[in-house]
């Protein structure tokens, strides 16, 4: 249920996804970026928190090569019902995001996204590679390897310096 699966490509620059509006984006238009990637959720209890920090982080180090992707799953509790133009619209509107808001995946299981395979392949946990809840984010390198894998408890704000150590 848990357990990693291979895949073939070694970069999140290798993988093209959809925007909101379901238009093609080629994630190698990042590289040379670090990229905090997230899957996100409108009606968690985590939203408030996590998409406040996000946007704090974002405005601090966007112009210092620093990318957040968000990408908004429904798989927890269906706690993103809406459509992936409902989600972008509730970030940029009610949080003010300015990044990127992606149109919405399934992060575990047969159907995950294949960037979301990859990642959870790229650092599982000691507890296997599937996604816990809503908010799990990937730091990523400027040359798209993954870095590092934190769980929802752990806050935007308290990996800053990881993202700042990354950045070098």
């Amino acid at each position: 249920m848990g357990a990693s699966v291979s895949v073939p490509e070694r970069s999140v620059h290798e993988f093209t996804v959809k925007d909101s509006s379901g238009k093609d984006v080629n994630l190698s238009i990042y590289q040379g970026k670090v990229l905090l990637l997230v899957n996100v959720a409108s009606k968690c209890g985590f939203t408030e928190s996590n998409y406040t920090q996000l946007t704090e982080l974002y405005r601090k180090y966007k112009d210092q090569g620093f990318e957040i992707l968000a990408f908004p799953c429904n798989q927890f509790l269906y706690q993103e019902p809406g459509t992936s133009q409902e989600a972008h619209d509730f970030a940029c509107t009610r949080f003010q995001a300015e990044y990127p808001v992606f149109q919405k995946v399934r992060v575990n299981g047969q159907n995950a996204a294949p960037l979301y395979k990859f990642l959870k392949a790229s650092k599982p946990t000691f507890l296997g590679s599937r996604i816990k809840w809503n908010f799990t984010k990937f730091l990523v390198s400027k040359d798209g390897i993954v870095i590092d894998r934190y769980g929802t408890m752990v806050t935007p704000l308290s990996i800053e310096v990881c993202i700042l150590y990354v950045s070098k």
